[in-house]
């Protein structure tokens, strides 16, 4: 049995025993596209997380029988071409909904304290030669009372929703699966979500409806001042358009995890853009997140290969 990693990078610092000891293991920490044939070789188990697995690359690398994404997203994947040549593809879901809301909390209280703007100039030894005992750098705001308008409501965004209310946020939501009002959440239309929120969080999966879905039509809809938040898709936003929003004010702050294309390049519309905060794709990087993605990878390569493949897509 040969086992392959394509890309392994973020997960390099776990423990692979476990698979390593099924045969021959290859790890790689990523690999570039004219590479992928030949590092998949032989292999009859390929692992990858963003190195695309096409029809031709499946049409030249016929000794695989398993891919396994070692991601919830499996759009790396050509299905259709993996169904004919029957390959079993399998993803790993579920296991960073702790991670990501807690992150999407961290992003919104830095945007309302900006507590690493005001380390860093005590660190600087601004409070040293401070005249007065406190000082601040911006503007602070509190949650309780505003409002908080999520697009999504699967696991994570049930969890954010209950984080926000631990802040005393009232919270709107939009999701194509409405269910009655109740725990302090009320259902609503795109539309109210963006004349109402204070705030406005995505944790919707990207499709052909959400691709583009904050976009200068959108935002115009939105409260003069709105904050947004986006750690589930960089093609949700129209990069230009909250560029442009974010210059003019009426987006008052942002804050994104995720962007259109990664790693980010300098032509991007948002770099440099004020009152933006990004970070480099990481809400779903907790450790404790990693390990329980790993279980899920090795536990779905054993259930395979006793002949009861889980988590197939």
């Amino acid at each position: 049995m040969e086992i392959v990693v394509l890309d392994g990078y973020t997960m390099r610092d776990l423990n692979w025993e476990e698979l390593k000891n099924l045969g021959t293991f290859r790890f790689y920490d990523r690999t570039a596209p004219e590479l992928v044939r030949e590092r998949i070789g032989k292999a009859e188990l390929v692992l990858t997380n963003k190195v695309v697995l096409d029809e031709a690359i499946l049409a030249d690398c016929p000794s695989i029988r398993y891919i396994g994404v070692t991601a919830t997203g499996y759009n790396v994947v050509d299905l259709n071409a993996a169904r004919r040549q029957g390959i079993v593809v399998t993803n790993a879901p579920d296991y960073s909904t702790e991670s990501v809301s807690q992150f999407t909390m961290a992003l919104l209280l830095e945007l309302c304290h900006q507590v690493g703007l005001h380390a860093g100039s005590v660190r600087q030894g601004d409070w040293i030669a401070s005249k007065d005992f406190c000082y601040w750098k911006s503007d602070m705001t509190l949650l309780i009372g505003k409002t908080l308008g999520i697009l999504g409501y699967g696991k994570i965004g049930k969890k954010v929703a209950a984080l926000a209310q631990a802040f005393g946020m009232n919270v709107l939501v939009t999701t194509p699966h409405p269910a009655s009002d109740g725990d302090g959440i009320r259902f609503v239309s795109w539309e109210e979500l963006l004349e109402q929120a204070d705030v406005i969080s995505l944790h919707c999966p990207l499709t052909e409806a959400t691709s583009g879905i904050i976009c200068r039509d959108s935002i115009e809809k939105m409260k003069d001042g709105v904050w947004i938040l986006n750690v589930s898709r960089g093609p949700l936003v129209v990069e230009k358009d909250l560029r442009e929003a974010l210059c003019s004010g009426k987006v008052a702050k942002a804050a994104c995890d995720v962007i259109s294309a990664e790693p980010m390049r300098k032509d991007n519309p948002l770099w440099g853009a004020p009152n933006l905060l990004i970070t480099p794709h990481i809400a779903w990087a907790a450790e404790e997140a990693r390990q329980k993605l790993l279980r899920i990878v090795i536990e779905n390569v054993q259930a395979f290969l006793a002949g009861n493949p889980v988590h197939v897509v």
